[in-house]
């Protein structure tokens, strides 16, 4: 059989698929809304925490006893400024080095500086310094004696002091800048003041005294290197020259240009260039007088000759006389006495001539042999020096290697002499690289706390703290809140939802055609005439978890609609524990169902008329001493079948599920089973149990109907009454 189920809105969903259909609607529901829904929900509780916290904010603000904060700004710069060209020994990196800043972030929060303000403030033995700040311990350190502290605990007290100085100063770095605010926050303005002062002037002086102990440990470390390389300088310096002593070689320090000793030079090197110079020049004295001598050989040719004065006045003599002859020949004869006198005169002067002529020509051979005999004797000596050159270079093979050892050893001393002389002026000039900028003032009015600031902050926590409690309580709380959750949490099609009554009977709201709880009723009996092929079922029992959810009602109001619609209805009250609808119907329960169960066949003398509601019922009959017994046999399904042979719908008041076993018995009987939940009181976790066992009955569940339903109360906000026009508040059910 096709079983087809529908929602509020009267639209069909066959079996299975309305509940999975309706299980993903709840999921399909967003987010937003969901949390929305919650906090409409539990809008009370939110309201009601964060009132809360803004009222204990408002308190704690009041109680707290105001603080004051001062602040100091300075200056970091990445580079000191020099005063001389001398660098330092730690080596500066590039100013996108952030982590020198981030360094001196944290030495501006350094233990040792909070312990330095502590010394120079004179804070650690001092009592009202502890009473300020809200320090109190049983350590013997703190115990005063005599006024006094122990001095045996100042060690203590310095730690402790400078911990209660660092939980209370704050480093904020100003942006894209190199300035540094330094923060320092207690009870007293004066007292904040000072210590933010001597935090900055600490820091500077920390920071100088680093660079100082920094240049002391490189002078230390060079004043050793020093050391080591003097030693190895003069060792090498007597290994030099005891070689040179042993080997016989002398050498002699050459002068550079500007004044200052450049490299030895040997006196052998010197000599042979000495002698090498000379023989050049000898030489070329002797090719020059070779020269001479030889133009000196050809008859009056010498240069020498030509250039003698006595030859020369000879020579004008002679012209003189050879002119005289001349004119005496061209007046007399060769014998003429005197031309006779003449010629022997001219004759004299030519052999004077020639006799100074040969004295010159001996003296240029006299001097070509002496130049050749200087040029043979520099030229022997110039071939011994070079030997013994030779002979030097080979044996200062190891000279030089001894030399340049003492130069090496030289240039590293005098490289790292220069170094601890800079080191030296350096760290004498103290140059810092972190000043001041603007002193702490005294704070005129307090930091903390501050009212508004704190009252907001109670505001965003308490809503936050009463959203967290929301959701938790969502979690916690099993209640049916609205019809979606009867689909959503239990799995059951939805035949509708019954306003809850605020005032009157349940008799008298159905009774009212125009009440809303006989138009919700309406709707039920439209949605289950859509659950099987011949519509409304013609036999089912209305049952629900625990006793008062409406179940009774239900039953009742349904019989009443199905009989208004012209139907022939008979109501049975099930429930032979707890009778009910003997009440309804001014009668009592001497006769009814426990007497057919009984083996009673008489139906006419167990039923009476309800004219009000225009069906008939059945009592419960006298309560037997056990129920469930009653109900195993048979007889309840030959009274279904009885009943229906005479009217178009039978339907039971069943008792309760949870604790009995009559529930699933009649269950069983019967063609389906409509189930009431009780809005907002029962937990979905119990009547899923409740389900589970009647569906282990193989009881067929129809639908089910909430109960008690308070649209205000409802998770997704319903906006509307039920009943006719608007704003009506006397349309409910009750139990």
């Amino acid at each position: 059989m096709n079983v087809i189920h529908t929602l509020p809105g009267g639209l069909p969903l066959s079996g299975s698929a309305a509940n999975s259909d309706a299980r993903e609607g709840g999921d399909r529901t967003p987010l937003l809304r969901q949390y929305l829904r919650i906090a409409m929900r539990w809008r009370y509780v939110i309201i009601g925490v964060t009132v809360a916290c803004v009222l204990l904010g408002l308190i704690v603000t009041l109680l707290m006893a105001p603080k004051y904060t001062a602040s100091s700004t300075i200056e970091i710069t990445r580079e000191a400024n020099k005063v001389t060209d001398f660098q330092g020994v730690e080596r500066e990196a590039s100013v996108a080095d952030q982590e020198f800043y981030q360094t001196q972030y944290g030495l501006l929060q350094a233990r040792s500086l909070s312990e330095r303000v502590a010394t120079q403030l004179r804070l650690i033995d001092d009592p009202k310094f502890y009473e300020r700040m809200g320090f109190s311990s049983g350590n013997p350190a703190f115990q005063l004696v005599g006024g006094r502290y122990p001095a045996a605990g100042r060690a203590i007290r310095l730690r402790t002091a400078g911990e209660i100085l660092l939980k209370n100063v704050s480093i904020e770095p100003v942006r894209l800048s190199r300035l540094v605010k330094i923060h320092f926050t207690s009870s007293d303005p004066q007292f904040s003041r000072n210590v933010a002062n001597a935090w900055a002037d600490n820091f500077i002086q920390a920071n100088l005294e680093r660079k100082i102990q920094a240049t002391s440990y490189g002078r230390n470390l060079l004043q050793q290197q020093l050391g080591q390389l003097k030693q190895r300088l003069d060792e090498s310096q007597r290994q030099l020259v005891a070689y040179a002593s042993a080997q016989r070689i002398i050498n002699l320090p050459s002068q550079s240009g500007d004044g200052r000793s450049a490299s030895e030079r040997s006196i052998v090197a010197d000599d042979l260039a000495a002698l090498n110079a000379a023989l050049s020049q000898a030489t070329a004295d002797r090719i020059q007088a070779g020269a001479r001598h030889e133009q000196a050989g050809r008859a009056g040719a010498s240069t020498e000759a030509l250039r003698n004065p006595a030859i020369n006045g000879l020579r004008q003599k002679r012209a003189e006389l050879a002119a005289e002859y001349q004119r005496l020949m061209s007046q007399f004869e060769p014998e003429y006495p005197a031309a006779k006198a003449v010629q022997s005169q001219l004759e004299q002067i030519d052999r004077s001539i020639r006799r100074e002529e040969g004295r010159v020509s001996g003296s240029l051979l006299a001097e070509f042999r002496e130049a050749q005999e200087r040029e043979d004797a520099l030229q022997a000596r110039v071939n011994q020096l070079k030997s013994s050159y030779l002979d030097l270079r080979r044996r200062s093979i190891q000279y030089n290697i001894y030399q340049q050892e003492v130069d090496t050893n030289r240039s590293l001393y005098d490289g790292v002499l220069q170094r601890f002389k800079e080191i030296g002026v350096a760290g004498g000039v103290g140059v810092n690289n972190v000043s001041i900028v603007d002193p702490a003032d005294t704070p005129q009015r307090p930091s903390s706390p501050r009212m508004l600031i704190n009252v907001m902050v109670a505001l965003v926590l308490g809503v936050g703290l009463g959203g967290l409690v929301a959701l938790g309580l969502e979690q916690i709380d099993e209640a049916i809140a609205d019809p979606v959750e009867v689909e959503r949490r239990l799995g059951l099609p939805l035949l509708g939802a019954v306003p809850k009554l605020s005032e009157g009977t349940p008799k008298e709201a159905l009774l009212d055609r125009k009440s809303a709880i006989v138009d919700a009723y309406l709707s039920v009996q439209t949605n289950l005439a859509f659950t099987t092929e011949h519509g409304v079922p013609r036999s089912f029992v209305v049952t629900s978890t625990r006793p008062a959810e409406g179940k009774s009602t239900t039953a009742l109001a349904l019989a009443t609609t199905l009989a208004r619609g012209q139907k022939k209805v008979i109501l049975v009250d099930g429930d032979m524990r707890s009778p009910s609808v003997h009440h309804l119907g001014g009668v009592d329960h001497d006769r009814g169902l426990s007497n057919f169960l009984s083996g009673e066949d008489n139906l006419e003398i167990l039923t009476f008329p309800m004219p009000d509601f225009g069906f008939t019922a059945m009592s419960a009959g006298p309560i037997p001493p056990n129920a469930a017994e009653l109900l195993t046999g048979n007889r309840l399904s030959v009274l279904v079948e009885r009943l229906l042979q005479t009217y178009d719908h039978v339907v039971i008041d069943s008792p309760p599920v949870m604790g009995l076993a009559d529930a699933p018995l009649i269950a069983s009987r019967v063609e389906g089973v409509v189930y009431a939940v009780e809005s907002h009181s029962i937990r979905s976790s119990m009547v899923k149990t409740a389900l589970a066992r009647l569906m282990s009955a193989n009881a067929r569940i129809i639908g089910g109907v909430l109960t008690k339903f308070e649209a205000k109360r409802a998770h997704h906000g319903y906006g509307y009454e039920y009943g006719y026009g608007y704003g009506r508040n006397d349309s409910a059910s009750r139990g």
